[in-house]
C-alpha cells in the first residue's frame, strides 16, 4: 500500500491526544455505528495513535 509524504508527516505532526482526540469527535458524529467508511477512517486514526505513542514513550523525557 502506498502512501504520499503529506500523510506521512502529518501522521507525525501530531500528538496522541490530538488524534485521540479526533477519534472521540468520529464516535460522537457517527452515534457509535460506523459506516464503511467512517470504519476506514478509524482504523487510520488509530494506527495513527498508535504511532504517536510509540514516539512519544520513545522521546527522552523533557524534564522542565
Amino acid at each position: 500500500m502506498a502512501t504520499n509524504s503529506a500523510s506521512e508527516s502529518r501522521l507525525s505532526a501530531r500528538t496522541a491526544d490530538e488524534v485521540n482526540e479526533e477519534i472521540r469527535a468520529l464516535w460522537l458524529r457517527c452515534g457509535g455505528r460506523l459506516s464503511t467508511d467512517q470504519r476506514r477512517e478509524y482504523q487510520r486514526l488509530v494506527t495513527e495513535w498508535a504511532a504517536a505513542e510509540a514516539e512519544a514513550h520513545s522521546a527522552p523525557n523533557r524534564a522542565a
